[in-house]
C-alpha cells in the first residue's frame, strides 16, 4: 500500500494489514465525501484505487447495481471476463473469491456493503444474503488471503446497516472516516481560496466545522452556472451593493457562491444576514459575505442531514436580558470562558438545569449560548421521532456534533427524553438503544471542553439516575420562584427592557405596589404582568406607572398548583450541587429535613 502523506484513517488501514492484523476491512462514516490528497480534490474510491491501493497489479471495484469492474488489471488476469460479466451479488462474490484464491496482489473494493450483507434477524434474511455474510466472514478468516497480499476494502456509509455477524468479527478491521478536522478543511480551504489570508481562513475553517469537504466545496467554488443565471443574479448583487467601493469584484465573487440560489433567497442572504453593503472591505474583512454565507448555508446543511432533529439555536437576548440570578450567570460565563481558552479540564461534561416551569431555565439556557459565543444546538424529542429509524442516524448526527466542536446541545423535558424506565420496548427496543448511546456520549472525556450538554426538566426525580451521574451531568443548577421583592426587582427591569416598555417604575420606591404583590410568581407570570401593565398604559397614552402595574396585577389569575410547585422546588434545591447557588430559605436547610418533606409530598401529590 502506498505511503504519501496518508490521511490517518487510511494509514491506519496500511499499518493494520501490513502487521499481518486484517486482510479485510470495513470503511465507514464520511465515506460519500472528496479526499485531499497532493493538492487534488478525490472521490473516496478514486483515492482508495489510485493511492492507498496504487501498488497492487489488480483493483477491482464492485456493488450489487453496477457490478463488477477493474480499477487496473493486465492481460493475464485470469477470469477477468466472468467477473465482469456476473449479474448478481451472490455471482459477484463467487468469481471473486475464486480470483482471490488464484491471484496474488489484488485490491478489492466493495461499495454499498449493507446491501451485500444486511443487518436484520437472520429468520428475516433471504438465502441470498445469509450466503453472502457467510461468504465475506469466511474471507476475513481464510488464511490464504494473508499470505497472496491480498485486501478487501467494504465500504457503507452506517456500519449499523451491515449484519452484525461482519461488524462482531474481530478479523475484520473497522476504520471510520471521519469528517474533515481543523487541518483538513484549513487545507481545503486554502486550496479553494488561495488569495484568503491567514485570518480568513482561520474564521472559514472556524466557520465549516461539521462539514464535509464535498459541501465546503459546494458552498466556497459552486460549478458554473447558465449564462443567464450568471448575468441575472450579478445584476441584482450588483444593484444590492450599490457604490461601495470594491462593488464590482465583490459581486462578482457573490454572484459565483450564490449559485443555485432564487432571488428571494439572494437577497435574504445579503440583506438578512446584516452585511454592510455599502461599506469598503479590506484585506482580513474581504470574506465577510463569505463567512455569512458559509454561517447560513452550513446550518441549512446540517440540520438536513441530521434529519430536522437538530436545530441551531440563534437567541435574540443574551445575560443582559436575563435579571437577577447572578451566581447563576457567573457560573456560567466561567464555564465558557473556560471552553474558549481551552482549559478543558475544568469544563463540565453537562449540565443540569431545575427547576419549577416558567423560572427561566430555556431563557437562560439561551441567553448562555448568546453571551458565550458558543455555537449551540437543541435536540429535539429523539424518543419519540426515532421510531422506526436505525441507530445509525444517531451515528451521524452524533458525529456532526463532535465535528462543531466548542458546542452546547441543548435537551429540553429531559425527563421525556431520558426518563427511568419508560420507552424502549414497544419499538423493538430501538429507543433505548437510541438512549444508551448518547448517554455514552455523553460520558466521552474526548469531549470535555468541546461538546456542552445542557438537560433541562422540572422533574429530575423522574430523570433515568444513570443520566444524572458524575462524568456525564457534572453540574447541577437550580432555577426557582423569586422569594422576596428584591429577588423579583432586576426580573421586572430586565422585563422593561427587553420589551422596550416607556416606564416610570423605580425600586424601592415602587416595592409595595409591584414587586412585593410579585414574589412567588414564576418569570412567565413577571412578563405577562409587564405585558398587561404596558397595555393599560398604551391605552392611556401614558408611560407604565405602578398604578398600571396594580391594575394588572388586580386582574392577572396565575395558573397555580401550590403542593406540586413546593415539590419541584424542594427537588431543585435538592439537586444542586452548590450551596452557593440556593436562595436563602434553602441554603441551610437540613439535608433530612428536605428529603422528609420531599417524602410527604410525593405522597400527597401521588
Amino acid at each position: 500500500m502506498a505511503n504519501r502523506q496518508l490521511p490517518p484513517w487510511a494509514e491506519q488501514i496500511r499499518s493494520t494489514y501490513l502487521r499481518g492484523e486484517a486482510s479485510v476491512f470495513l470503511l465507514y462514516g464520511n465515506v460519500f465525501d472528496l479526499i485531499l490528497h497532493e493538492g487534488k480534490l478525490l472521490p473516496l474510491p478514486d483515492f482508495l484505487a489510485g493511492v492507498l491501493l496504487a501498488k497492487k497489479d489488480i483493483i477491482v471495484q464492485f456493488n450489487p447495481s453496477s457490478g463488477v469492474k477493474f480499477r487496473k488489471k493486465d492481460k493475464t488476469t485470469p477470469h477477468a471476463d466472468q467477473l465482469v460479466a456476473a449479474k448478481d451479488t451472490e455471482e459477484m462474490l463467487t468469481q471473486l473469491e475464486r480470483l482471490l484464491r488464484t491471484t496474488d496482489g489484488i485490491g478489492v473494493i466493495g461499495d454499498y456493503a449493507e446491501m451485500m450483507a444486511p443487518s436484520g434477524d437472520n429468520s428475516f434474511l433471504t438465502e441470498a444474503d445469509r450466503r453472502a455474510v457467510v461468504t465475506l466472514h469466511r474471507w476475513s478468516l481464510d488464511r490464504s488471503f494473508e499470505n497472496s497480499d491480498n485486501v478487501v476494502l467494504l465500504v457503507t456509509e452506517q456500519i449499523t446497516q451491515l449484519s452484525s455477524k461482519i461488524v462482531s468479527n474481530p478479523r475484520m478491521a473497522a476504520v471510520q472516516v471521519p469528517l474533515p478536522d481543523d487541518h483538513e478543511r484549513s487545507a481545503i480551504i486554502r486550496l479553494l481560496e488561495p488569495d484568503a489570508t491567514a485570518r480568513d481562513i482561520e474564521r472559514l475553517v472556524s466557520k465549516s466545522a461539521g462539514l464535509k469537504t464535498v459541501q465546503i466545496r459546494g458552498i466556497l467554488a459552486p460549478g458554473e452556472d447558465a449564462e443567464e443565471d450568471f448575468a441575472e443574479r450579478y445584476e441584482l448583487i450588483r444593484e444590492v451593493l450599490g457604490q461601495a467601493p470594491d462593488a464590482l469584484k465583490r459581486a462578482k465573487k457573490l454572484t459565483r457562491m450564490t449559485s443555485g440560489m432564487t432571488r428571494e433567497q439572494v437577497l435574504t442572504y445579503l440583506k438578512g444576514e446584516g452585511l454592510d453593503v455599502d461599506t469598503h472591505v479590506e484585506s482580513d474583512g474581504r470574506y465577510e459575505e463569505v463567512v455569512a454565507l458559509l454561517n447560513t448555508r452550513k446550518r441549512e446543511i446540517l440540520e438536513k442531514e441530521t434529519f430536522g432533529l437538530v436545530e441551531f439555536v440563534d437567541p435574540d437576548h443574551d445575560f443582559s436580558a436575563v435579571g437577577g440570578l447572578d451566581e447563576v450567570k457567573r457560573e456560567l460565563m466561567q464555564i465558557a470562558h473556560n471552553i474558549r481558552e481551552g482549559n478543558r479540564r475544568r469544563v463540565p461534561m453537562g449540565l443540569l438545569f431545575t427547576g419549577p416551569m416558567g423560572t427561566g431555565k430555556t431563557f437562560v439556557a439561551e441567553a448562555f449560548a448568546k453571551s458565550s459565543g458558543l455555537t449551540a444546538i437543541k435536540l429535539k424529542n429523539f424518543r419519540s421521532r426515532w421510531v422506526g429509524a436505525t441507530e445509525g442516524n444517531l451515528e451521524k448526527i452524533l458525529d456532526v456534533v463532535k465535528a462543531i466542536g466548542s458546542v452546547l446541545v441543548i435537551i429540553d423535558e429531559g425527563d421525556r427524553a431520558f426518563g427511568a424506565g419508560g420507552g424502549g420496548e414497544t419499538d423493538g427496543g430501538t429507543s433505548s438503544r437510541v438512549i444508551a448511546r448518547i448517554k455514552e456520549f455523553m460520558s466521552d472525556t474526548s469531549n470535555r471542553g468541546r461538546v456542552l450538554f445542557v438537560l433541562m426538566t422540572n422533574r429530575p426525580d423522574k430523570l433515568d439516575i444513570d443520566i444524572k451521574r458524575a462524568g456525564r451531568l457534572d453540574r447541577k443548577i437550580p432555577f426557582f420562584y423569586s422569594q422576596d421583592p428584591e429577588d423579583v426587582e432586576p426580573v421586572v427591569m430586565a422585563q422593561l427592557r427587553r420589551h422596550k416598555v416607556t416606564h416610570d417604575i423605580e425600586f424601592p420606591r415602587d416595592r409595595s405596589a409591584v414587586s412585593a404583590r410579585l414574589v412567588g410568581y414564576s418569570n412567565a407570570d413577571v412578563e405577562a404582568v409587564v405585558l398587561a401593565a404596558n397595555d393599560l398604559a398604551e391605552e392611556a397614552d401614558e408611560s407604565a406607572t405602578a398604578a398600571h402595574f396594580t391594575a394588572a396585577l388586580d386582574d392577572y389569575l396565575p395558573a397555580r398548583d401550590a403542593k406540586m410547585l413546593e415539590y419541584m422546588e424542594l427537588l431543585a434545591a435538592f439537586e444542586s450541587s452548590s450551596r452557593s447557588l440556593l436562595p436563602k430559605r434553602y441554603a441551610d436547610i437540613d439535608v433530612d429535613q428536605l428529603q422528609e418533606r420531599l417524602r410527604v409530598l410525593r405522597g400527597q401529590i401521588g
